[in-house]
């Protein structure tokens, strides 16, 4: 007869209640993804884009607004020449731990690239990155606005 048949109810509990134990220590253990409460890059000032005119040539640089995603926030910087969208740069965006790292570094190279294929902030979402490039879109657009205006 196997060792936790009928005639040994007590071990039967005592060996799930110790598996029971074992697995919430071990769901425990886990660190959650937290969200951090200072932006990891230098942002514009708060509440508006900041742009900066350039020579006569009529290049522009433009800072968007920073965008808080649910894994931090994302702010690109633009530049505009004659009116042409010639460079799109990421200078904030998540990077709290390893995973936030492959993401961003997956799916910033392409939300650049399909931003100056586009010419505007009417880009598709990159899957895997869904907050990131809602962030993205939002701060471009606010970076485009400012560049227009």
């Amino acid at each position: 007869m196997h060792a936790l048949k009928k005639n040994r109810p007590l071990r039967r509990i005592v060996l799930a209640s110790a598996a029971t134990v074992s697995g919430m220590v071990l769901l425990l253990s886990l660190k959650p993804h937290s969200t951090p409460d200072v932006a990891l890059a230098v942002p514009a000032p708060s509440g508006s884009a900041s742009a900066s005119a350039g020579t006569s040539t009529g290049t522009k640089t433009v800072t968007g607004d920073s965008v808080q995603t649910r894994w931090g926030p994302v702010q690109v910087r633009i530049t505009v020449k004659n009116g042409k969208l010639t460079d799109v740069t990421a200078v904030a965006y998540p990077t709290d731990n390893p995973r936030d790292q492959e993401i961003n570094s997956f799916a910033l190279p392409r939300l650049r690239s399909e931003a100056l294929q586009a010419q505007s902030a009417g880009i598709d979402t990159v899957s895997g990155a869904t907050y990131t490039s809602d962030g993205y879109r939002q701060s471009l657009q606010s970076a485009l606005d400012s560049a227009r205006g």
